[in-house]
């Protein structure tokens, strides 16, 4: 086991709170990252604040965009964590306008952020469209 899976492990041994499910769609969105090929995950805990996943295509030679998605759990009230999953604006589409534009929101670039606070399997596909669009972006970058 790696030490980002040993820290993506212990933050989930310590989720016992989640009355909307979110923990349940941390882990969809987590292992459907996994499963596509070439993609590395790193982990920042920030407790109280976020625990932050994110994706990086072994392809990505933009040094700008270090990473292609970011899952955030949001911590503020650790019995009601929700996620937001962000994306740089410019390597996705929203045809059902589902996100919310951020300037400067990732890591200080455009971003396009869909908040998931009581997870149903439509928003969770939609999302993982994104993914895909962001993936495939980010294996050409």
């Amino acid at each position: 086991m790696t030490e980002i899976e040993r820290e993506i492990e212990e933050f989930l041994k310590s989720w016992t709170q989640d009355p909307h499910g979110n923990k349940a769609a941390f882990l969809r969105l987590k292992d459907y990252l996994l499963a596509k090929p070439g993609v590395r995950l790193g982990f920042k805990a920030r407790p109280g604040i976020t625990y932050s996943l994110r994706a990086v295509h072994e392809n990505q030679k933009d040094k700008d965009k270090d990473m292609f998605v970011m899952v955030d759990v949001i911590d503020d009230d650790p019995q009601e964590r929700w996620l937001s999953v962000c994306f740089y604006g410019a390597m996705i589409t929203d045809p059902e306008g589902k996100g919310n534009f951020v300037p400067q929101g990732l890591l200080g670039k455009d971003a396009c952020c869909f908040d998931i606070e009581e997870p149903n399997e439509r928003d969770i596909a939609y999302v993982e469209a994104r993914l895909d669009e962001a993936y495939h972006a980010a294996s050409k970058s």
